[in-house]
Formats: C-alpha cells, sequence, structure tokens
C-alpha cells in the first residue's frame, strides 16, 4: 500500500511541473482556446484538493471523478459554454485500469465539469496573478457558485507499468479517445518536454482529425 501511495505521490509531483496547457498541444487558430491545468494543484497555492476541478455525472453528489491530472478547455460563450478536457490516469495494475477506463467510457450519459469557486477566484500561477475565472473566457463576473459545464469532447491518456504497457499494447486496440504510456515515461524527470511524449499529447487535438492547414 506504501508503494502505490508513493506512485501517486510522484506522479502528481511530476504533473504539478506541466504547463497550463497540454505539453505537444498547439494554440488553435481560431477562438480563445483557454487551456487550464485543474489537477493536480499548485501546492504552494493550492494545498487542498477538494478545491480542484472534479467529473461527475448529472445528479450525482458523492460519485465523483478525480483524475491524476486534468486540463480543461474552456469554449464557447457566456451562454453556452462547454469545457474539452484532457485527462491523465496514473494504473498501478491491470484491474485499476479496467476500472479508471470504464469511467471514460462512450456513455449516453452527460459529463459534467465541476469547478469550484476558490479554484476559480485563484490566481492561474504563482507569477500569473490573472483570476481563473477571468482566464476561461467565458464567464463576464466573478463566480458566486461553481462552474458546472457540459464536457464536449474527452482525451485520456493512460500510464501503465512497462510489463503492463507491453502486454497492453500487444494485444489490446485503444478506444479513439485513449492514448497509452509506460509509466517511467510519465514519471521521468521533466517528462512534458520529451519530444515523444509531446507528439504523443499532440494527437489528443480535436483538430488531428482534419486535414492539415485547413
Amino acid at each position: 500500500m506504501s508503494a502505490l501511495r508513493s506512485l501517486d505521490h510522484l506522479v502528481r509531483y511530476r504533473l504539478q511541473r506541466w504547463p497550463q496547457r497540454p505539453p505537444g498541444l498547439a494554440k488553435p487558430k481560431q477562438g480563445a482556446g483557454g487551456w487550464l491545468r485543474g489537477r493536480p494543484g499548485d501546492p504552494t497555492t493550492e494545498p487542498a484538493p477538494p478545491a480542484q476541478p472534479f467529473l461527475k455525472f448529472p445528479g450525482s453528489n458523492r460519485l465523483r471523478t478525480l483524475p491524476d491530472g486534468l486540463w480543461l478547455n474552456f469554449g464557447g460563450t457566456a451562454h453556452e459554454p462547454f469545457v474539452d478536457i484532457f485527462a491523465i490516469e496514473a494504473c498501478s495494475s491491470l484491474q485499476n485500469l479496467l476500472d479508471k477506463r470504464s469511467r471514460f467510457a462512450p456513455s449516453t450519459r452527460s459529463l459534467l465539469a465541476v469547478c469550484p469557486i476558490t479554484w476559480l477566484l485563484a490566481p492561474v500561477t504563482p507569477t500569473d496573478t490573472t483570476p481563473r475565472w477571468k482566464a476561461t473566457g467565458v464567464l463576464k463576473a466573478a463566480p458566486v457558485m461553481p462552474l458546472v459545464l457540459p464536457v464536449r469532447d474527452i482525451r485520456v491518456m493512460y500510464a501503465l507499468k512497462q510489463r503492463q504497457y507491453n502486454g497492453f499494447a500487444q494485444c489490446q486496440l485503444p478506444q479513439p479517445h485513449e492514448y497509452f504510456v509506460p509509466m517511467e515515461e510519465l514519471v521521468a524527470e521533466n517528462a512534458h518536454e520529451n519530444p515523444d511524449l509531446r507528439e504523443l499529447v499532440s494527437r489528443a487535438a480535436a483538430r488531428s482529425n482534419f486535414f492539415p492547414g485547413s
């Protein structure tokens, strides 16, 4: 159990060094494209995990999805906002992978992203004092209640230990919204600067399904 806690801590520690926009994703040619890192938070300004965004189904106030890493790309207008998400899940076992995959599996149910008030009012980073609610581009004034948005697009990257990663890559077929990476690559020092990892994350852009240059 202590080993699992150590792995979780290491994953979150590494992801705290990732930028507000997932590394490898280019800025959109049109629209605001307001990416913000929701999880993990910065330990110097957000010591309490409950103040970080989470995912849930409508009407549910208990069952929440708390990815190890969560990036939100706010879009739409103040009258009809939405969010696209890029999540990272570190899986310590195949059973853990199956459980986490089921939470992001295609469904006829709607998925919601919930942004707590304290998270929205906090600065983007310790060096950027812009309140997050302004950076979203979909709020005209400081919020007085949590921001709950429908999730339009989901992309998830799963990290597996090398042996499990090799077995999965040989025998399984990822869903269109799924990406897989060896755990060792995810928790490596400065992993967000790894060209191979950045190239993998770049495929998580919706425009990657369209003809280049159009």
